[in-house]
This record gives structure tokens, sequence and C-alpha cells, in this order.
């Protein structure tokens, strides 16, 4: 309120009632202030009313929501549905220009203020999360898969002759796709089974080099985050054959920035060797909806060409996502976020180790991946038969556990032109079938407690059909993650927890 405002609301009330408004207003009014010169996380989380109160100054900024506007031309932030409007706070006209995801749109200073300010933060929050030397990045408005391709797209005008890309194995459909997607072709190397874990087969990769050329190779592309048993990548040592070899080194880190040891493998890589460019995703690191990622890297002008790649404007809901987020948060509020996470893993670890003894069975020893475990299933998994595993998996689903990942073995799958033996496993045959859980940011102990209490009971009665003392049952299409194709049988009970 201005001061002429001020001064007529003085006729109305007492002044000291305005006076304290005021001092109210000029309280909100300097966090905001510190925020726009810091460009940084604020260290104390905000309350809704402050973040709503900088949604709307920055709205008014937008030409769509100026008085008496006259648009003229295609696309003038028109939004017909007050509730859509209200969702996404006015702000209608995306970021970025036709030419660039990160330019300043003339007419709409509001949404640009909050991109660059969603994007300074990001920067922010990587270094906290141990990235340090992270040089620049931006928010753009796609999931990993997506923002990958637009990675290899930019290194294709870079390297016009490089048509292969070397990927360490990891069976997650999105990072392969990402491959055939941009054109390139896959050169899969298998990962090495040291004890329990799958680990990345340096030896193998140099070979490939060797074979096609470094010229003909667009890029290595490794991973951080992983289901187990599969581990994050060696990512110091390809960091290394990248630098010696010039070939550049793409990072996928989808849910790496919650985990300290992901974040330092990059940090590590980028100290020792080449890492040009790590993506990770929004909603798995920051809670918000699925839809955005984070694009980084250690080369300004690098990144810079990958935001220019990205062809006109874009959708601004996963920068609000991020920023409002980011607010809510503070440097604080992630931190604690980061150790509650550390908490929890122990936590599973603990009961889930507990619960396959009771059974038999073991956790498996994966002390290189810091968020997910694997518990064997041996005993479930017979030639006489083989159903009972996925039976297992889709038990689970069906009393609403979802995230946890039923693998049986001889699973294969086609995409593209390739044939992966041993789908989910993340190599042509794992050993023995087995289930996995993870510990992610969000994730309470009373989530695990019920989790664990769910799965001994699915367990026991697996148990029992497997002893051949199953009672009714009944054929049900279902659709987890282990036994999406395949009619399973589940005893039939109205059990809810």
């Amino acid at each position: 309120m201005n001061p002429e405002c001020e001064s007529l609301c003085r006729k109305l009330i007492p002044a000291s009632y305005v006076d304290q408004g005021r001092d109210s207003r000029r309280s909100r009014e300097n966090k905001i202030r510190l925020l726009l010169e810091k460009r940084k996380l604020p260290e104390d989380g905000w309350d809704d009313a402050d973040i709503e109160m900088l949604l709307s100054e920055l709205s008014v900024m937008d030409s769509n929501n100026f008085p008496g506007n006259c648009g003229a031309g295609e696309r003038e932030g028109r939004v017909v549905s007050g509730i859509v409007a209200r969702r996404h706070f006015r702000l209608a006209h995306g970021i970025g220009r036709s030419g660039d995801i990160t330019a300043i749109q003339p007419k709409a200073a509001g949404s640009s203020i909050l991109s660059v300010m969603t994007n300074a933060m990001a920067l922010d929050i990587i270094r906290l999360a141990g990235i340090k030397s992270t040089k620049s990045c931006f928010v753009v408005p796609m999931a990993t898969g997506m923002s990958l391709v637009l990675c290899f797209l930019t290194l294709r005008q870079l390297r016009p002759d490089g048509k292969y890309i070397i990927w360490s194995r990891i069976d997650q459909k999105s990072c392969f796709k990402a491959i055939l997607t941009a054109g390139f072709k896959p050169i899969v190397i298998e990962n090495k089974l040291e004890g329990d874990e799958l680990r990345t087969d340096v030896e193998a990769i140099k070979e490939k080099i060797a074979e096609l050329g470094a010229g003909n190779i667009l890029c290595l592309y490794t991973t951080t985050s992983c289901f187990a048993p599969r581990t994050p990548d060696r990512l110091d040592e390809v960091a290394k054959i990248c630098k010696t070899e010039d070939i550049p080194h793409v990072v996928n880190n989808a849910y790496g920035l919650q985990m300290s040891k992901c974040c330092h493998l990059v940090q590590e890589a980028a100290r020792v060797g080449r890492v040009d460019v790590f993506v990770q995703s929004t909603d798995k690191n920051f809670m918000v909806p699925v839809g955005g990622s984070i694009i980084a890297g250690f080369d300004e002008k690098l990144i810079e060409k990958i935001s220019q790649t990205y062809p006109g404007r874009a959708s601004a809901s996963p920068s609000i996502d991020l920023f409002v987020t980011f607010l809510t948060l503070g440097a604080k509020g992630y931190k604690s976020l980061l150790q509650k996470r550390k908490d929890v893993f122990k936590h599973l670890k603990e009961k889930l180790s507990a619960l396959a003894e009771k059974y038999d069975e073991r956790l498996l020893e994966t002390p290189h991946n810091p968020i997910s475990m694997v518990m064997s299933l041996e005993k479930f998994d017979s030639e006489a038969d083989s159903k009972l595993v996925t039976e297992l998996g889709s038990m689970l689903f069906t009393r609403c556990v979802s995230g946890a990942r039923v693998v049986p073995r001889g699973v294969t799958k086609e995409i593209g032109d390739h044939v992966f033996q041993g789908f989910q496993s993340h190599t042509n045959s794992y050993p023995c079938a087995y289930l996995t859980a993870a510990a992610a940011i969000g994730m309470t102990k009373d989530d695990v407690d019920l989790f664990i209490k769910r799965l001994d009971k699915v367990l026991a009665k697996v148990q029992k059909s497997k002893d051949g003392n199953g009672g009714n049952t009944q054929t049900v299409e279902t659709s987890t993650p282990a036994s999406r194709e395949t009619p399973i049988k589940i005893e039939s009970d109205s059990e809810n927890e």
C-alpha cells in the first residue's frame, strides 16, 4: 500500500492500526527484497501468506493481468477458466521465448523474474546438496528422459560425427529410449557382478571406445541413482576416460540430489575427469508433481546452448511448483529432509533384514547403493512354480504397496531393436529373484513399518500357497511392475490394513 493510501486509511481507522499493518507488510517485503538480492534459497522456509503475496506481486507484472490490457496477438495469456487461472496464480505466459527457454519475455516480467529466481535457487540447492562446483542450471518442463534427449541433440551440434552413445546398462525404459528418440545407436555395456552388486564394467567401455573410435562416439552415458542390486556407476573412472579420449559425459542423476553419495560421485567425477551435463528429476528430489527436471553442468556456455536448443516457449508450471516448494522448505527444511531420509534408510535396512531372516532369505549386500536395497526371494522361486514370485508382487500391489519391485528371473524385453535378457535386473541373468525397496525423500519410519507389516503378511500367504495350503484362489489381472502381462492367482480375502 502506498503512502497516499495509508494516509486515507488513517481517516477510517485509528492510525496505530494502520501503522501495525504497514509494519507487517514491510516485514514481508523485506523477505522479498533479500530473496531478490541474494538469489539463493532462504535459510528458513516461508509461510503460505509470504509466498502468495510474492506470487501475486509477480502476477500483476504480466501483461495479461494489466488493467485495460488490449491483446492483439495469438498468445496473450488468455485463460477462460477461473479454476485454471487460480491454479497457475494467473501466470499464463509461460517461460522463455521462441528461441530460448531462459530468455526474458517483454510481456511477462513477473513470469520471467520467477523463472530466473527458480533457476538461481535450483543452482543453490544443487550446491547445497554437495555438487559445489556446478556453474549453471535451468529448469525444463520435461521429465528426465526427454531432458536427456535435449542434451543429446545439443551435443550432436558439437559432434556431428558422433552416432554412438555408450551406455552402462540400467533397466529403466526411459533411460534407454532417450537414446533411440534422439536418433543415436546405443552401445549397451553389461554390468559386472561383484558379490551381490552389479557394477560398471570400465574395461568393457574402454574396449568399445577402441573398437568404435572416439570421434564416432557422441558421449558416454552413466547413471547415479538406481534400483539395487545395481549400484551407481563408477563415475570417476568413466570421467577420466572421457577426459583422456575427449568424449562428452552425460550423467542421469534422476533422484541423486537427495543422496550425498551420488552428489559426491558427480562432484568428484568433475574434479578428476570430465562431466559435461547431469540431469535430475524435480518430482523425485523435491516432492512436486511429475513434469520437470533440472539440467545442470560445469560449463555455463554448454548449459546455455542446451537451453537454446529447446524450441519455443515452455510451460511455467514446473518452475512455479519448484519456486513455491523452495520457499516453503528453505535451506534448513531441505537439509532436514535429507537427514531424515538417511535415518529412514537405516530403519528400512534393519526391518527388511530381520524380515528376510524370518523367511530364510537374506538382505543382499549392496553397500554402494545409498537409497535402494534388495531382499532375495530364492525360496519362492522354483522350477515347480515360477509364478510365486510374480504372485507376491501382485499381492503387494493389491494391498496398496507401491514402489517396491518384485523382480523374477528370465524376463525378456524388446525395446527398439535391442532385446534385454533378464529385464528389470540390469543384467542378463542375476543369480536369484528378489524384491527391492527404496528409502526416498519424504518417506517416514511409519511408512517403513506399514510396508514391513504388509510384506510380512504377503510372504506368509505365499509361503502357505507354496506349501500346498493356499485355500481358495481366484485369477485376476494386475498391472504391477513385476507381472504386467501375466494373469496371476492371489488368495481371495477382504483384508484391509
